[in-house]
């Protein structure tokens, strides 16, 4: 398939193939070609510039997008869409005053999505995600992470990776899968942590290391739920099986799960909605990137991740929806824009860049996503109207996608 795409206003996001990220100051600024072509080979983009440089005599099939601007399709780094059903009724009892942990406690919260996972089988597991993960495409996701712990035993995890492995196997878009079994500690575990911990490092992980299900390994460091010394120890059996720990972190207190992902060499950590000087300075200096989820904010009333006081310090952020049935049960990376805007004071431009070439970096796929550059894949959205970021963050609670291309084709959900 050999293709140029004509008639473009604007394309955002035209990076050097070689930038995986940008911090601090740079994220307030977007590269940007007006009056622009795009050509595309093989799903690849080939290159791409002003029309006045327009190639001749070039045998590619011409698609005229007719004034619409294109951006690079969003990278969601962090998701939990493989679930056996919804939890409306927690988002009741919230309304009602409990918190997220006394919600837990009395049963509900990850382990009620285990105990209704356990019971469901991959198949229905699948279609399910399967929907989830069209929605979030239609919204503009061209590359996502998916990770399991809603199983939270020996096979529920499995199959959980195996609905991932099929998602990857027929959707188009890159999908990443996270090993997240250390979730929470299971009823059945519940006086016997080390138990539990012993399961996920001598069965469950030698079991996906042989069915080469996953890409990386998380683990809840936070309150009630692991501590520093136990998620080292879960990321240094995963290490011995090649996959590199990302890391849900302080989303309920200061609970050192930023300097334990620190430690264990993490390519981020997640959440942060308690992060102070100490958890700021430690990620300075590291390589770890600090990823926020502010629908998880939004949806649970608890504080948003300090990213303005990040950016300002010099770091590169991310944001991922963290689209889950528990505390983010949105499938929209335009939302997250908003809320990062409305609630954490980014620029507009500094999300765009928290949501695609940042979000690249905390998957590892610079290579191939984040920003339209040559060599990397045409995966992009088209959009109507003004070619306007500020737009998108504004008018919030709509889908401003037109069309998604993923390898230069068209996605028909």
């Amino acid at each position: 398939m050999h293709r140029i795409f004509t008639g473009i206003r604007r394309i955002y996001g035209h990076y050097p193939a070689t930038q995986t990220l940008v911090r601090g100051k740079e994220m307030q600024e977007v590269p940007f070609i007006d009056h622009a072509w795009l050509e595309v080979q093989n799903g690849r983009i080939l290159a791409l510039g002003s029309m006045d440089a327009l190639p001749e005599n070039n045998p590619a099939e011409r698609i005229d997008l007719k004034g619409a601007w294109i951006m690079p399709g969003f990278v969601d780094s962090h998701t939990h869409i493989v679930f056996a059903a919804t939890r409306e009724e927690e988002f009741r009892m919230r309304i009602a005053g409990r918190s997220y942990e006394e919600i837990a406690a009395a049963g509900g919260g990850i382990i009620n999505s285990a105990m209704r996972l356990r019971q469901t089988d991959e198949d229905t597991l699948y279609e399910a995600a399967a929907s989830r993960l069209r929605l979030m495409i239609a919204h503009g996701t061209t590359c996502v992470e998916v990770k399991s712990g809603y199983g939270l035993d020996t096979e529920s995890e499995l199959r959980m990776l195996r609905v991932i492995r099929r998602l990857a196997a027929n959707f188009p878009i890159p999908i990443r899968a996270t090993f997240l079994g250390a979730h929470a500690i299971p009823p059945e575990y519940k006086e016997n942590r080390q138990g539990y911990i012993d399961l996920l490092c001598r069965d469950i992980l030698p079991r996906i290391a042989e069915e080469n299900l996953a890409d990386f390994v998380d683990v809840f460091c936070d309150r009630g739920y692991f501590t520093p010394v136990e998620t080292l120890q879960i990321c240094e059996a995963a290490a011995g099986f090649g996959l590199r720990p990302k890391i849900h972190a302080n989303e309920l207190g200061y609970t050192g799960g930023v300097q334990a992902g620190v430690k264990a060499g993490a390519l981020s950590v997640d959440h942060l909605e308690h992060c102070g000087e100490d958890e700021i300075a430690c990620l300075l200096n590291s390589n770890t990137l600090p990823v926020a989820l502010p629908g998880c904010s939004y949806f649970l009333g608890i504080p948003f991740a300090p990213l303005r006081e990040m950016i300002d310090r010099g770091l590169p952020v991310v944001l991922a929806s963290d689209f889950n049935p528990g505390s983010s049960p949105g499938p929209s990376l335009q939302m997250v824009w908003s809320l990062a805007c409305a609630r954490m004071k980014l620029l507009p431009e500094e999300a765009f860049n928290a949501i695609t070439l940042n979000a690249s970096a905390a998957l590892d796929v610079s290579a191939d996503c984040g920003s339209l550059s040559p060599g990397k894949r045409a995966d992009f959205l088209v959009m109507q109207g003004e070619p306007s970021l500020s737009i998108i963050p504004y008018h919030f609670g709509v889908n401003h996608v037109q069309e998604v291309y993923v390898g230069g084709v068209r996605f028909e959900a």
